[in-house]
């Protein structure tokens, strides 16, 4: 019998798990077959890996000292997968993905169709959700990956850097701030301002930028907080107040004159954009191609 991937997958799981059943659960296998191929593997190295009791499952020794292999061996097959990638043309099946609010709204639907246009048989299906949303449908089996705007921390997921962004000042056309070639960040918050609600990647960003100037987010004169940047902008040209959104989000208004960028003179709203998937599951090709698209295309041709 050869050692295979496979196997040492599947240890790798129960031993993240903490047990058979969760393990089939998550690998979307029957508990019996989990426990035959641990079984096997163990056969193989004519060693136990893992002590069974009611409760959980615990490593042995040998166990402990196979993890980091196994581990190492999923990391190699999706480097793997990432670098084959960029040779794969004749792609098909269908990508099931989750993102948050401001990249499904404003910056994917404009990727996707140049995505679209270089594998014309993948099938994509988008669901557009906040973080903890995608996160529960991961975690369900619901979506292969997700897309979101700010760092989470969570044991089970794997998170990745794939596309930048930058949020703006926007003003409505006849505020005061609009006749200025440029603003600081302490005179910008004096004026009456929109934000999106607690929680959002976009508030998170605006809240540790002000604070690196030492400006407490919560003297902020905030008159809205809302749920959505087509609530935000709409309010912003209503004359409401200023706010912060992603450059991709405010094209259309900018150019038809409705709103104004009001370039800040020392401060940069930079952030980045995350995938996240379980650690214990293998991505498909589909979506390893894509997430490459998304980290080695120069994406600003398209936003």
């Amino acid at each position: 019998m050869a050692l295979n991937f496979h196997q040492l997958h599947i240890f790798y799981t129960v031993a993240e798990r903490g047990s058979f059943s969760a393990a089939a659960q998550a690998l979307h296998m029957t508990q019996p077959a989990v426990t035959m191929q641990v079984q096997s593997l163990e056969d193989y190295f004519g060693t136990k890996l893992l002590q069974r009791s009611t409760k959980r499952i615990d490593l042995t020794e040998a166990g402990r000292a196979l993890l980091p292999y196994a581990q190492r061996s999923m990391e190699l097959i999706r480097e793997t997968d990432a670098a084959m990638s960029a040779f794969t043309s004749k792609l098909k099946g269908r990508l099931q993905l989750g993102a948050s609010l401001t990249i499904g709204e404003y910056i994917l639907p404009r990727l996707l169709g140049p995505f679209g246009r270089e594998y014309p048989d993948i099938s994509i299906s988008m669901k557009v959700m906040n973080t903890a949303q995608i996160m529960d449908d991961i975690s369900t089996h619901q979506l292969n990956f997700g897309l979101i705007e700010a760092p989470v921390n969570h044991p089970d997921m794997q998170m990745d850097k794939v596309m930048s962004d930058e949020l703006v000042l926007i003003v409505a056309q006849d505020h005061p701030l609009a006749k200025m070639d440029h603003v600081t960040i302490a005179d910008a918050v004096k004026h009456r301002i929109v934000v999106r609600e607690q929680g959002s990647g976009t508030r998170l960003v605006m809240e540790e930028q002000l604070k690196s100037k030492n400006i407490d987010p919560s003297s902020l004169d905030i008159v809205m907080e809302l749920g959505s940047t087509g609530a935000i902008k709409s309010a912003v040209e209503a004359g409401v107040g200023i706010s912060v959104v992603s450059a991709s989000s405010v094209k259309h208004e900018v150019a038809l004159g409705l709103i104004r960028i009001v370039p800040l003179a020392d401060a940069r709203f930079k952030r980045h954009f995350y995938s996240i998937h379980l650690k214990s599951a293998l991505l498909p090709i589909s979506a390893v191609t894509f997430l490459t698209f998304l980290r080695e295309r120069d994406l600003q041709q398209w936003l």
